[in-house]
């Protein structure tokens, strides 16, 4: 989400988001209401529908504004406080829902370098077009992707557990697990600052 950012812009979209939700949590925690949760698949897809792309498919820049954010929350805040807004929500099939969260889901997926080096453990190394990280050996882009693949799973176990409340500190897990492989030597620093760029 950073490639395409205007540089030394001190309040760009992005760093005006962080601004907003930081306030908005610390106002949250001082008056015990829940902490608000990111939308990830839907902040992916606005930000992939507001980028502009050059002749080779490659990221040049992202259109920044303000209006979609808060038209969502509008309608969102809408739907919280008034009643008929909901009543034509409970309208729409569930399946309905879930296809909408599935194309997202899905849409969101390619550029996302986990998921096309996991594509790449099946393609023929030879006649695959390089990426950036071909310059990692290929045992070593396999074991990263591997790892990235085994935390996938703990999360997603985590989270239909019994214990799931405890997700988020699986995610505050992956710094460490991340220093940790660099700090080992599990992953060469060069190959990590590869690997690990965006």
């Amino acid at each position: 989400m950073e490639k395409g950012r205007r540089k030394n812009n001190m309040l760009d979209g992005m760093h005006a988001d962080l601004l907003v939700i930081s306030i908005l949590t610390f106002i949250t925690s001082i008056i015990g209401l829940p902490w608000l949760v990111a939308a990830t698949v839907r902040s992916i897809s606005h930000v992939r529908a507001l980028s502009i792309f050059d002749s080779a498919g490659k990221l040049k820049s992202t259109i920044e504004q303000r209006i979609t954010g808060l038209s969502i929350h509008s309608l969102i805040g809408a739907c919280v406080l008034f009643d008929k807004p909901r009543a034509i929500l409970t309208q729409i099939p569930k399946s309905v829902l879930m296809g909408l969260f599935l194309f997202l889901g899905t849409s969101a997926l390619p550029g996302n370098e986990m998921w096309e080096r996991m594509k790449e453990l099946f393609k023929d190394s030879k006649i695959a077009p390089k990426e950036r990280w071909s310059k990692v050996p290929t045992k070593v882009t396999m074991l990263f992707t591997a790892i990235q693949m085994g935390c996938l799973g703990a999360m997603v176990y985590v989270k239909e557990s019994p214990i799931g409340v405890l997700f988020p500190v699986v995610i505050a897990m992956l710094a460490p697990l991340r220093f940790w492989l660099e700090k080992s030597g599990v992953v060469k620093k060069e190959y990590m600052d590869i690997l690990d760029e965006e």
